[in-house]
């Protein structure tokens, strides 16, 4: 038996993953790490509540982009790895994603299958030797570096314990891409599938159109460097549709859902239903001002400045009998 240092030759090997690499699964051994995330064999693994989940990865000295798939379903509830399960809540979920101990982006899940995508890039400095990354999946209540104006304002807007159940599906590590073949203008359903916009999860990956946001409110995550929303200016278009009749309970269907369709199709005629914003903030640090805030017709259009150490939430006002719909982005 030979040794060197503390190791001996009965110590398994590591191999880390090589980027560019898709990892599909929690039983590959470049999976080092876990904390409260039961790994799976068809996806990674499945969070208990707020967790972590180590990659030990051969970056070489070189920048990574992180890519993440998360999803939920059935079985994203409190208590699910126990059998002792609490009722699903209909309230959205709100998750910070970090790593290597900085936020990098917010998202938010709503219902049963919903999917979210997250992109953030490592710089070689943020790297350790030993190639350790950590990726973490916070309930937003938890840990340092929330703001407090964030937490009264979500306070009994979205679900406790919003980590439990919820799946990570796949990371990907690969080298920042030299160029970015972006267009300048996404629909609703593109900027949240590019990771720029979270505003409930997308049940469909393929959906393309205005994204409804019935969860009231939407985050806009940091962007990447020489992407789409880079430039220092986002613009997004914001409306509203009528709410679905099947959403409202029975009783109040048979006597009001016309009546309320109605109601909002005639503020459309007259120009009247553009979505208000109620409040945008900082996750880090709280209130915000918008570069521009303009009401023409049935449209808002907000201006923000793009995200870089910081995800925004932007919180609508109620508008009853109407869904709140981001429109398109573009990048300024």
């Amino acid at each position: 038996m030979s040794s060197a240092g503390s190791s001996t030759e009965f110590d398994q090997v590591i191999l880390p993953a090589i980027p560019p690499v898709h990892l599909l699964s929690g039983q590959v051994p470049s999976l080092q790490v876990t904390d409260r995330l039961h790994r799976g064999s068809q996806i990674v693994g499945r969070f208990e509540t707020s967790g972590l989940a180590g990659f030990k990865v051969s970056s070489q000295g070189r920048p990574l982009r992180v890519l993440l798939s998360l999803s939920t379903d059935e079985r994203s509830v409190s208590g699910w790895h126990t059998g002792r399960t609490e009722p699903a809540t209909t309230l959205p979920r709100l998750v910070q994603i970090r790593s290597q101990g900085g936020l990098r982006q917010c998202v938010l899940l709503r219902g049963k299958k919903a999917h979210a995508r997250v992109a953030f890039d490592l710089t070689p400095a943020e790297i350790p030797d030993d190639g350790l990354i950590c990726v973490e999946a916070l309930d937003i209540t938890e840990g340092d570096g929330v703001a407090e104006e964030v937490l009264q304002a979500v306070a009994g807007r979205v679900a406790p314990d919003g980590v439990a159940g919820l799946r990570l599906d796949k990371v990907v590590f690969e080298e920042v891409p030299a160029v970015d073949f972006d267009p300048d203008t996404l629909d609703g359903s593109r900027c949240e599938f590019s990771s720029l916009i979270s505003g409930g999860g997308l049940a469909n990956l393929n959906r393309q159109g205005v994204r409804p946001l019935r969860s009231g409110m939407f985050v806009v995550n940091p962007v990447l460097k020489d992407t789409f929303g880079s430039s220092g200016r986002i613009k997004l278009r914001l409306g509203t549709k009528a709410e679905s009749a099947s959403v409202i309970p029975a009783t109040w269907r048979r006597m009001n859902s016309e009546l309320r369709w109605l109601r909002h199709a005639t503020r459309k005629l007259l120009g009247a239903a553009a979505p208000a914003v109620e409040r945008i903030l900082s996750i880090r640090d709280g209130e915000v001002a918008a570069l521009g805030h303009s009401v023409q017709g049935n449209v808002t259009e907000l201006e923000l400045p793009s995200p870089v150490g910081s995800p925004l939430l932007v919180l609508m006002a109620p508008s009853p009998g109407a869904v709140p719909t981001l429109e398109s982005g573009t990048d300024q």
